[in-house]
C-alpha cells in the first residue's frame, strides 16, 4: 500500500542536548575520535546496531536515556567542550591554504566524483575510487581549501556481499534512507527543497538537491528519486554503477551536466573544476555552453577558458576500465546540448573519439576528459608513465616522456585510518603536528622516540582486537548459511591473537590476484603451520557483480580455507567495508598485495596500514613503486613484466614464499629477553617515517594546489581579462595555425660535429626552416638530443632551444643553437619545430609537431 502523504520526524532533543544534532550531521566526527567517543557514549550498543550512524541513534534512542543525559553533568561538559571545539574549527582561519593564499572570497575547485566513502553510514561508495574522493574532501577541508565536492545520492548505493554455502558472492541491495543519515536536503527561501532540471535522453528531469557537510567542505549530491519523474528516470540514481549503458550515460550526464546546475542553482561556482575519473567529462561541456550564453563568446573562446581551468585525474591503467559509449547514445542524450553549442554530431563525437573522423569509433569518457583539461595526472609515478603508453596516440609523434600527462600520488586521509591507540601515541610523542601537518618528515622522524614496548603492546591489542572481531563476524556468516552449531562454534576457535597476521583487502578483481598466495597449497600448509612460527592470513573483498572469474577467487579461498590443515589460518570475510577495513589496516601485522604490474594504479589500502605501523608486503606496482625501500617493507620481485603470466605468476608466488618463510616470520620470531621483537619493532617506525609524510591526502592536496588549481586559476584569469582578449586571441592563433602548419618545414640540418668529441665539449647545428604563413615568433624550433640505445632511438632526451641565426634565405629562415656534450656514449640529434605561443599551457596542447627527415 503506497503511502497518500509522507512526512520526516525529526529526533525530540531537550534544548540542552540541541548541540547534538549539529555535531551528527557535520561528518568530521567520523575522524574525530572525542567526537566519536562522545556518540559511543550515548550508547554503545545502538552505536554498533546503527552501523556508527548519530544521525539514526539521535532518532533511535529513548526519550528516558536523553532526560538521563539532560540531568549528566560530566557527560554535558563534555558535549559543550566538543561543540565549541566544532564550532572552532568551523571559524578557524589559520589553516595551510590561508596562509599560504590569504582568504578567498570565492570558491576556487568544484570536486566531481561518481562516489565518495566518507563514513560507512553514507553508502555511496564501491572502493578505492571513492574512498580516495572522500579523503580529498577531509584534507580539502583540514588544509583550509575552499572547495565544493558534487556527486551523486544513491538510493542503493553499491551491494552488500554474501555467500553462498558453496562460497559464491551473492549481492544484495539495502535501501538507503537518507532522512535517517549525515545527510539534509537543500532549501530555498520558503523552505522548499531545492531541484534543477537537466534533460536525460531528451526529457526534462527533476533532481533533488542534498548537502553532507565535511567539516569546513560542502559536499552537493543530486537524487532523481522524486515523484515527478516518470519511474524510469526515477531509477538514475538507484544504484552506483547499475544498469546498462543507457542507464550509465544518464547517471553521467547527470553528474557533470547536472551537477554543473545545481552548482549554478546554489551560488557555489567555483573557478577551478577537477574531474576525479571520466565520469564527469559532461561537466565542460556544460561550462562552455553556459560560458558562451552568459558572456556572448565563441565555443572556442569559451573552451580555451574551461580547458585552462580543468583538472583530469585518471585512475585506470586499461582502456578496458574506462566507459565507452555507442555513438547514437551520446547523441540522444546531448543532442540538446551540441545544438546550443554549435556543433554538427560527428565534431562533438570526435571528442571522445581516439581517431577523429572515424564515425565507427565509440565516444571515450577519459579521451573527452583529456581533450577538455589544461591538467591530466595519474595517481602515482608508475601509473603516469603507463598513462602516457597507454594514450600517446593522442599527441601522435611526440615522445611518450614529454606527454602533457603528470602525477600526484594518492594518499590516505590519516585521521579516518589510524587506531585510537595509535593516535594517542602519535599525539604524546610527535605533537599535534602530525595531524595538522602530515607532510611535514621532521614531525615523523620523532616516532624513534616512542618507545618500542609502548609501540609494540598498542599494535598488540590491535591484533587482538582484530582476531575477536573476525571471530564474531565470521560467526554470523556462518549463521547466515545455515551452518549447524558445531561448526558456528568452531568460529570462536580461528585465528591465533598472538600469531603472525597476514591481511589482504581489496576489490577481487582478476589482476589483484588475490589466490597467488595459495598458488602451491602443500607449501602454504607448511608456512602457516610451521612449529613455534604460525603465519595466518584474513582475506576480505568484493567482485564486482558480473565478474564471474573474480568471484571465483573468493570460493577458491572460501574452499581452501574449509581444509583442515588451512581452517585455523585462514579466513575469508564477507561483506567488505570501511568498518572491517579498519580492524584490518589497524591488526594485521603484514598488508599484502600482490596485483599484476602494472595493472595497480595506485592503492592505497597499503597506505592506511602504514599510518598504524603494519608493514607492507607487495609487487612493486602502483604506490609501492616509488614508495618501497628495504627499511620500509617487502617487495615481491623486482619489478619484472612477463608475457607468460601463467611463468610470471608461478615466478612471484615463489618470491612471496620465500619472502614469508625466510624473512618475515624470522623477523617476526625473534624476541629479545623482553619479549620484544626489537628488529620489527626498528621497521614499523622506519616505515612510518618515511611512509607517513609521503603518502596522505593532505600531501596529496597540497600538491594539487601548487600544481594543478592555482595554475589553472591564474591561467583562467589571465585569460579572461580584459574582457577575454587574450582568450580570444589564443582562440584565432590555435585556428590560424591548425590551417598553416602543413607549409611549415625543415629544409635542411647541418651539425658542425667534430671528429673526437670530449665531455664538457661543444658543437653548433644549423637548420633551416620554412615558417609558411606564420612568424618565426609563433614557432619553436630545437635540437633534440640524447642517448642512441641498442634499437637507434634517442633516450634520455633533452630539448635546447635554437635561435634565429639571420635573414631568410631560399632554403629557409636560418637556426641555430650551441650542443654542450654532458655525457659520454653514443648520442644522436634532430631538430623539431613546435608552434609556440605564449599562453598555451603545454608545448604539446597544440598535438602539432614537425621532425626533420
Amino acid at each position: 500500500m503506497r503511502p497518500l502523504k509522507t512526512f520526516q520526524v525529526r529526533p525530540a532533543l531537550p534544548d540542552r542536548l540541541v548541540a547534538l544534532e549539529a555535531l551528527a550531521y557535520n561528518i568530521r566526527w567520523s575522524w574525530d575520535h572525542e567526537t566519536i567517543s562522545l556518540f559511543r557514549n550515548l550508547d554503545h550498543d545502538l552505536w554498533e546496531t546503527s552501523g556508527h550512524n548519530p544521525v539514526l541513534m539521535l532518532g533511535s534512542i529513548s526519550q528516558a536515556r536523553l532526560q538521563e543525559l539532560e540531568q549528566d553533568e560530566a557527560f554535558l561538559a563534555r558535549l559543550d567542550r566538543t561543540a565549541r571545539d566544532l564550532e572552532d574549527y568551523l571559524q578557524r582561519r589559520n589553516a595551510w591554504y590561508h596562509k599560504r593564499f590569504g582568504q578567498t572570497p570565492e570558491r576556487v575547485v568544484a570536486y566531481f566524483s561518481m562516489e565518495f566513502g566518507l563514513t560507512d553510514c553514507l553508502p555511496i561508495y564501491s572502493g578505492g575510487l571513492g574512498m580516495l574522493a572522500g579523503d580529498h574532501l577531509k584534507s580539502a577541508s583540514e588544509l583550509g581549501l575552499p572547495l565544493v565536492g558534487v556527486g551523486l545520492l544513491y538510493q542503493k548505493g553499491y551491494f552488500r556481499q554474501y555467500l553462498s554455502a558453496e562460497g559464491w558472492q551473492q549481492e544484495r541491495y539495502p535501501v538507503n534512507d537518507f532522512h535517517t543519515m549525515p545527510v539534509r536536503p537543500f532549501r530555498d527561501a520558503a523552505g522548499q527543497p531545492v531541484r534543477i532540471t537537466v534533460e536525460l535522453g531528451g526529457r526534462p528531469t527533476l533532481a533533488q538537491l542534498w548537502y553532507v557537510e565535511v567539516g569546513r567542505i560542502t559536499l552537493v549530491l543530486l537524487d532523481t528519486n522524486v515523484p515527478e519523474n516518470p519511474r524510469e528516470l526515477q531509477d538514475v540514481t538507484d544504484e552506483l554503477y547499475g544498469g546498462d549503458l543507457d542507464m550509465r550515460v544518464k547517471q553521467e550526464v547527470l553528474l557533470g551536466v547536472g551537477g554543473m546546475r545545481a552548482l549554478d542553482a546554489l551560488g557555489l561556482r567555483a573557478r577551478v573544476y577537477h574531474m576525479n575519473e571520466g565520469h564527469s567529462a559532461f561537466v565542460s561541456l556544460e561550462r562552455i555552453r553556459r560560458l558562451m550564453k552568459e558572456r556572448g563568446i565563441s565555443l572556442a573562446v569559451a573552451r580555451e577558458i574551461v580547458t585552462a581551468s580543468t583538472v583530469f585525474t585518471t585512475h585506470t591503467p586499461v582502456p578496458a576500465g574506462i566507459d565507452v559509449f555507442p555513438p547514437d547514445l551520446v547523441e540522444r542524450h546531448l543532442g540538446g546540448m551540441r545544438a546550443e553549442l554549435g556543433l554538427a554530431r560527428e565534431e562533438l563525437l570526435d571528442l571522445g573519439r581516439v581517431r577523429p573522423g572515424d564515425q565507427t569509433e565509440p565516444f571515450n569518457m577519459a579521451v573527452a576528459a583529456i581533450r577538455l583539461a589544461g591538467f591530466i595526472n595519474g595517481v602515482s609515478r608508475l601509473h603516469m608513465q603507463v598513462s602516457r603508453r597507454m594514450w600517446q596516440v593522442l599527441w601522435p609523434n611526440a615522445p611518450v616522456d614529454e606527454l602533457p600527462i603528470g602525477h600526484v600520488t594518492n594518499g590516505v586521509h590519516p585521521g579516518s585510518w589510524i587506531s585510537d591507540e595509535m593516535r594517542y601515541l602519535y599525539e604524546r610523542y610527535l605533537g599535534p603536528r602530525w595531524a595538522e601537518e602530515p607532510g611535514d618528515t621532521r614531525v615523523w622522524q620523532r616516532v624513534h622516540e616512542i618507545p618500542g614496548e609502548e609501540l609494540w603492546r598498542t599494535h598488540e591489542r590491535r591484533r587482538e582486537r582484530l582476531v575477536a572481531f573476525t571471530r564474531r563476524r565470521l560467526a554470523a556468516q556462518l549463521r547466515q548459511r545455515g551452518a549447524g552449531q558445531a561448526e558456528v562454534a568452531q568460529a570462536g576457535e580461528v585465528l591465533d591473537p598472538e600469531a603472525l597476521t597476514i591481511g589482504f583487502g581489496r576489490r577481487f578483481a582478476s589482476y589483484k590476484r588475490a589466490t597467488l598466495l595459495l598458488r602451491d597449497p602443500e607449501r602454504l600448509a607448511r608456512i602457516l603451520n610451521a612449529p613455534g612460527r604460525p603465519v595466518q592470513v584474513i582475506f576480505a573483498g568484493k567482485a564486482h557483480p558480473k565478474d564471474d572469474p573474480g568471484k571465483s577467487l573468493i570460493r577458491e579461498i572460501v574452499r581452501l580455507a574449509e581444509r583442515p590443515e588451512f581452517r585455523r589460518r585462514i579466513v575469508f570475510l564477507e561483506d567488505y567495508d570501511t568498518v572491517s577495513a579498519r580492524y584490518l589496516v589497524q591488526g594485521c601485522d603484514v598488508w599484502l598485495n600482490t596485483p599484476r604490474r602494472p595493472r595497480e594504479a595506485s592503492g592505497t589500502s597499503g597506505m592506511k596500514a602504514a599510518f598504524n605501523g603494519v608493514l607492507n608486503l607487495s609487487i612493486l606496482d602502483g604506490w609501492w613503486d616509488e614508495a618501497f625501500t628495504e627499511n620500509a617493507g617487502w617487495a615481491i620481485g623486482r619489478g619484472e613484466e612477463m608475457a607468460d603470466n601463467d611463468y610470471q605468476d608461478r615466478v612471484e608466488a615463489g618470491a612471496l614464499y620465500e619472502l614469508i618463510e625466510h624473512e618475515v616470520a624470522p623477523l617476526f620470531y625473534t624476541r629479545g629477553s623482553d619479549g620484544l621483537p626489537r628488529g620489527w619493532i626498528a621497521l614499523m617506525k622506519t616505515a612510518m617515517q618515511e611512509l607517513c609524510p609521503v603518502f596522505n591526502t593532505n600531501r596529496m592536496v597540497c600538491e594539487y594546489v601548487t600544481s594543478a588549481y592555482m595554475p589553472a586559476l591564474q591561467r583562467r584569469e589571465k585569460l579572461e581579462a580584459d574582457g577575454h582578449r587574450r582568450a580570444i586571441a589564443l582562440a584565432a592563433w590555435r585556428d590560424r595555425v591548425r590551417a598553416a602548419w602543413r607549409r611549415v618545414r625543415i629544409n635542411r640540418v647541418e651539425a658542425d660535429i667534430p671528429s673526437d668529441l670530449r665531455v664538457g665539449e661543444a658543437f653548433v647545428v644549423h637548420a633551416w626552416v620554412q615558417p609558411g604563413e606564420l612568424t618565426v615568433d609563433e614557432l619553436a624550433v630545437q635540437v633534440f638530443l640524447g642517448r642512441v640505445d641498442e634499437h637507434g632511438e634517442i633516450v634520455v632526451r633533452a630539448a635546447i632551444p635554437m635561435a634565429v641565426a639571420g635573414p631568410a634565405e631560399a632554403a629557409g629562415v636560418p637556426f641555430a643553437a650551441q650542443v654542450p656534450c654532458k655525457g659520454s656514449g653514443m648520442q644522436g640529434l634532430t631538430v623539431r619545430v613546435l608552434p609556440f605561443h605564449e599562453d598555451v599551457g603545454h608545448p604539446h596542447e597544440t598535438r602539432l609537431i614537425i621532425w626533420a627527415t
